[in-house]
């Protein structure tokens, strides 16, 4: 090529998918996912959400796995998501609000339970965000939530994916996600770190030779390992087909789906109800005052301030700012959020986001443990809706954001 003042100017072309692919097949057995795939009984559904993931996932899933063109829903990528006329609405956020077309072809209704229509829905779908670093993962009629599937990935590495076949050395989540990582990784003798919201603080523990290989998510659909320094959307679609192919060796037995495996994940180490409230666009100084009026409670004394509210019958166990120190470098993150922790596992959990269009979020999360013996099986909507009028209670956001409900609930 020709340049200016006749100088020659040398263009490399080059396919960002195929050294993509590359990494992948380092991580994964894709001839073994691709027999799976090639079931009569298996029928996948990957929705891009219009954005960059859906030139990746053609080549990945179709290509080279042999999934139905049809498999593939808004896998053009646009400079809009689709914009306002799309079902997204143009917000690539894989969550139950946003990516409705794949959930309602799922048979999946916005509290994330089973809807009507579940028959002849595929057998495994997924989402991922705009930029391809998030995910979402569903079974017909089952929402997987984020905390569940870095949980069931953990739990099936070592087994289903060659990548961690010497077994997972480390694993971390961000203190919002729930507890459920924690009884896998104790149950299997794995390092397990509690960090603030942020994947710097995932790739400080990658680096590290002793911790890797790693497995590490976030309540935000984010989930990845060390194959590189990210979350990475199609990974966690590739990780749970891998479970799916480890789980079902034989393809002339009945397919052991979605449900039946984080059921059984529950059956083993119990299920943590969870939900998130999203309190989008409050006034940044309104935001402010809930955690600092939270906050100076707290400094004044949490023991008395937390037994002194009705706790519809729990035993606070403790009240405070999260806070992280650093294993690898030593460093101190503070104010990374207000805790309540209770005795049988519950935790109430309020932080400020940043990421929203205006003003600020205040994200509410909601977590209560059932043992496996006891009642699994139902809405973790209605599971945690007493400890959302305690967490109303405890933080008086209604009085002083003047909100009585959330924008989303995920």
């Amino acid at each position: 090529m020709q340049g200016a003042g006749g100088c020659t100017v040398k263009v490399e072309v080059f396919s960002a998918t195929a050294d993509y692919v590359a990494v992948l097949s380092s991580c994964f057995d894709l001839p073994r996912l691709k027999a799976f795939v090639g079931r009569a009984d298996v029928r996948i559904a990957f929705d891009a959400l219009h954005g960059a993931t859906g030139p990746y996932a053609r080549e990945i899933l179709v290509d080279l796995l042999g999934a139905r063109e049809d498999s593939l829903l808004n896998c053009t990528p646009r400079e809009d998501f689709g914009g306002k006329a799309s079902r997204s609405h143009g917000h690539a956020d894989p969550n139950l609000v946003n990516a409705r077309e794949l959930c309602e072809l799922m048979g999946v209704d916005p509290r994330g339970a089973a809807m009507p229509q579940v028959a002849g829905a595929p057998a495994f779908g997924a989402a991922a965000d705009g930029d391809a670093d998030r995910n979402m993962i569903l079974g017909p009629g089952f929402f997987v939530t984020p905390s569940d599937s870095l949980a069931v990935l953990v739990d099936h590495a070592a087994d289903a994916i060659p990548f961690f076949a010497g077994g997972v050395k480390g694993a971390a989540r961000s203190m919002p996600t729930s507890g459920a990582l924690d009884r896998v990784c104790k149950a299997r003798d794995i390092p397990c770190f509690e960090t603030p919201t942020g994947w710097k603080f995932f790739g400080n523990l990658m680096d590290e030779a002793r911790f890797t290989p790693f497995v590490c998510g976030e309540e935000s659909f984010g989930t990845g390992s060390n194959h590189v320094r990210e979350k990475d959307g199609l990974w966690a679609v590739l990780a749970w087909l891998s479970v799916l192919a480890h789980r079902n060796p034989r393809g002339d037995a009945p397919l052991v789906g979605i449900p039946q495996i984080v059921e059984g994940h529950w059956r083993k180490y119990g299920r943590n109800y969870y939900t998130r409230y999203d309190y989008e666009g409050v006034e940044t100084e309104r935001a402010n005052a809930v955690m600092a009026g939270m906050t100076a409670r707290l400094s004044e004394g949490q023991a008395t301030w937390v037994r002194g509210q009705d706790l519809d019958g729990r035993v606070p166990e403790r009240a405070d700012v999260f806070e992280y120190k650093d294993p690898i470098d030593g460093s101190v993150s503070k104010n990374q959020g207000i805790r309540f922790l209770f005795a049988d596992g519950s935790r109430i959990i309020f932080r400020l986001s940043g990421t929203g269009v205006s003003g600020a979020t205040i994200r509410l999360y909601l977590e209560q443990y059932e043992p496996p013996q006891g009642d699994i099986a139902r809405n973790a909507l209605d599971v945690v809706k007493p400890l959302a009028n305690l967490a109303l209670a405890l933080s008086d956001l209604p009085e002083l954001t003047g909100r009585d409900s959330p924008s989303v609930i995920t």
